[in-house]
């Protein structure tokens, strides 16, 4: 007999394109390919000490039964007190969802905010995974162009003209990724003013909040305050304390918002892991002097990748400001190359040089790549320098 068929949903539903890429890259590299991958987002240093003692502290006593859906109160805790540490927000333990990720946060997000067909405007370059959590909430992605001309910031006029009475919520993702823009301030209260009095959620991903090397963070509950009783503010540990393979995230909001991830995550993955949790009351607690370390780290590799990129002919990039990546657009490339998109692009540069990128078709930017520089500085030379011979030999043939 026939296998039975799968659900539209899964059917249409594209893979991570990054994470797509990592595993090719790891696949080459175990092979023993000389590959250099920019693909990877996340920290390539190891997760701070006192996190890892507190895991194992927590192992050992016991900590490793099921814990309450939406994490134990400590680490809700100590979420709380670090937004209002660092960021001057002021949410109690009960407005905090701890997940399994910020992804998971996100996806569980759109599951309690979005009916069937209801729009969420979102703006490109987005990072890959929106628009199918979107789908698969059943909702629909609105998207609105940024340019890198004004440095992929929300523009007020287009952003007020994607809204419908059919918009449920906004995704605002600052820093960006892809493009390491850090939405100031006035941006921020200027698409506040265009929400208000629009019955829309807001989704503020702010997973990169501690790594900006240029301006300030701020987040959108403490520029437009009079919309903090409708934004879910969406953060996590993956990135500054290098732990995406523990997977734990948050979110922060509304309480009866909060109570429904609680919810949702009760009838899925049922609580977060035990031990982890407690990893992350230590993170918050005991290695936020490492935060600080990493954000240098990576202030001091962007630089050295910025100015390794300016001798690349054909592409073009505009300094990102925060998160670890530069978007890199390529089209001069693409027209001297003969190249039809970026996805084209990257194939021939894996081919030729043994390099991966993450092309920008992913993101809704189809004439860019992204490159990560959270990685170890010789490698990151070593595969500009690749990116730059296969460059060359690609203009002075045009």
């Amino acid at each position: 007999m026939p296998t039975p068929p799968l659900a539209g949903r899964v059917r249409a539903l594209a893979p991570s394109a990054t994470l797509a890429l990592t595993a090719l890259a790891r696949e080459l590299k175990e092979r023993g390919e000389p590959v250099v991958s920019f693909g990877a987002g996340e920290p390539d240093v190891n997760t701070p000490e006192p996190v890892i003692e507190a895991a194992c502290r927590a192992l050992r006593e016991g900590k490793t039964k099921y814990t309450p859906s939406g994490g134990i109160r400590p680490l809700r805790e100590a979420v709380a007190e670090y937004l209002h540490t660092r960021f001057g927000l002021a949410y109690a333990p009960e407005d905090v969802h701890i997940s399994v990720g910020a992804k998971h946060a996100l996806f569980n997000a759109f599951l309690a905010v979005l009916e069937p067909e209801e729009e969420v405007v979102l703006f490109s370059p987005y990072w890959v995974s929106y628009p199918e959590m979107v789908r698969l909430a059943g909702g629909k992605p609105v998207v609105v162009p940024t340019s890198p001309e004004r440095g992929f910031l929300p523009e007020r006029e287009a952003f007020t003209a994607a809204l419908t009475p059919r918009t449920r919520a906004v995704l605002l993702n600052t820093p960006n990724n892809p493009t390491g823009a850090v939405y100031p301030e006035t941006v921020l209260r200027q698409l506040g003013e265009v929400l208000a009095g629009r019955d829309v959620w807001v989704i503020a991903d702010e997973i990169y909040a501690e790594l900006v090397y240029e301006g300030a963070h701020v987040p959108f509950p403490r520029a437009v305050p009079e919309l903090a009783d409708r934004t879910l503010l969406i953060g996590g540990f993956s990135k500054s304390f290098a732990m995406t393979g523990w997977r734990l995230g948050f979110a922060a909001g509304p309480r009866e918002l909060v109570r429904a991830l609680d919810n949702l995550a009760s009838q899925s993955v049922s609580c977060p892991t035990s031990f982890v949790q407690y990893a992350g009351v230590a993170a918050l607690r005991e290695a936020l002097g490492e935060v600080e370390r990493l954000r240098q780290l990576f202030a001091s590799r962007r630089a050295k990748m910025l100015a390794a990129l300016a001798e690349v002919p054909g592409v073009r990039f505009a300094p990102p400001g925060g998160a670890f990546y530069v978007f890199l657009d390529v089209s001069p490339l693409l027209e001297a190359g003969g190249f039809s998109d970026a996805d084209a692009l990257a194939r021939a540069l894996l081919e030729e040089e043994k390099v991966v990128v993450v092309p920008g078709t992913s993101f809704g930017a189809p004439e860019f790549v992204r490159l990560s520089y959270a990685m170890g500085e010789e490698e990151m030379l070593e595969g500009i320098a690749r990116l730059a011979a296969f460059a060359r030999r690609r203009v002075m043939s045009a």
